[in-house]
């Protein structure tokens, strides 16, 4: 007759140690999707920031009356096209 300690104890192991590995490769797939949607989040930002970049360094130049068209008036209001930044208010009631 031969003793069975540890054929039970391997089997058992060996299904704990597929578990884990089921659970580390879902955690793989998880963050490898999370890791996609951030690099994504990351280029549109970046772009963002480019572009900003852009209509800032364009409202900060002086405006030239060389390049004007003589439909200008007074009320200088933006063309066609024209980029226009308008101010955020800031709530919480600071003074």
């Amino acid at each position: 007759m031969r003793f069975h300690l540890f054929e039970r104890r391997l089997d058992a192991h060996v299904r704990k140690a597929r578990e884990y590995l089921m659970e580390a490769n879902l955690a793989r797939v998880e963050h490898q999707a999370a890791a996609e949607h951030h690099a994504a989040l990351a280029r549109m930002y970046a772009e963002r920031v480019a572009r900003l970049e852009q209509e800032v360094a364009k409202a900060l130049q002086p405006i030239s009356l060389a390049g004007s068209d003589a439909r200008a008036t007074d009320d200088d209001e933006p063309g066609f096209g024209d980029t226009v930044l308008f101010p955020v208010p800031i709530r919480g009631g600071r003074s």
